[in-house]
């Protein structure tokens, strides 16, 4: 359980498992950053494989480890690792080839979102639940991965999208079945072995010096609105709501 990695013939394959649904604790934001850029780092490393074990790839930030949490820390802790690993994945030297499968919701986009090459299970899912959450953050990356309006309703709605459209927009580069999923984003990733690994990653910090969106800049905006709502008492009512398996009181923090 946890953050797992391996290198095998210059493919680094990172695996995520915090059971029941891959919803990662603070420390586990932090330890995916952590693994990721040290693997980056490795000059024998040609490209990183993501994905994840169990129900799902990802089902964002553990809501009950913050609710559980006095104060602010686990929010503020929740945020910066957040930050850190959609960062490690963005900047990581290496080519990124994520696979995804059953959900793909909350933080789990951010790391989508930022990756090079998205390989995705038939019917995985990928959503935005953060306004049910009384909360906002990974639009910058749901906007890689879906058109602008689309984004927009996505956000507002919190209603998801399947992998076969995302495949129709041209953001998923595979849709296969689940049992081939791991297998297809190591045969992705085994092409860069073929490459001249220093092209390669001069391409990719290419690709992000020419990205038309700072997309780390544009995240901490997010963030900045998710502390304002939890300043104002809403946020609490939301994530409190969700724990508590009950509707949420949507007069909660209304403007007169």
């Amino acid at each position: 359980m946890g953050i797992t990695y391996s290198v095998d013939d210059g493919i680094a394959e990172v695996v995520c498992d915090y059971p029941p649904v891959n919803a990662l604790p603070v420390s586990g934001w932090f330890e995916l950053a952590r693994v990721i850029h040290e693997l980056g780092r490795d000059p024998s490393v040609v490209a990183l494989v993501l994905r994840a074990e169990g129900r799902g790839f990802n089902a964002g930030v553990d809501i009950k480890e913050m609710q559980q949490t006095e104060g602010f820390d686990a929010l503020l802790g929740a945020n910066k690792g957040c930050y850190e690993a959609f960062k490690a994945v963005y900047e990581c030297p290496v080519p990124v080839i994520t696979a995804v499968h059953g959900f793909c919701v909350g933080g789990g986009i951010g790391l989508a979102g930022n990756s090079d090459i998205l390989i995705a299970a038939k019917g995985a899912k990928f959503g935005l639940p953060e306004v049910d959450r009384g909360a906002l953050g990974a639009a910058t990356h749901l906007a890689r991965l879906v058109p602008p309006l689309k984004m927009r309703a996505m956000v507002l709605t919190c209603e998801n999208a399947t992998a076969e459209e995302l495949h129709a927009f041209g953001s998923v580069y595979a849709v296969v079945e689940p049992e081939e999923l791991r297998a297809k984003a190591l045969e992705v990733a085994s092409t860069f072995k073929k490459k001249i690994g220093r092209v390669v990653r001069t391409a990719k910090e290419c690709l992000n010096q020419i990205d038309p969106v700072d997309v780390n800049r544009s995240y901490r905006t997010e963030q900045g609105f998710t502390f304002e709502l939890n300043l104002a008492g809403v946020a609490d009512e939301a994530r409190d709501a969700f724990v508590e398996k009950r509707d949420v009181d949507a007069k909660a923090g209304s403007q007169k």
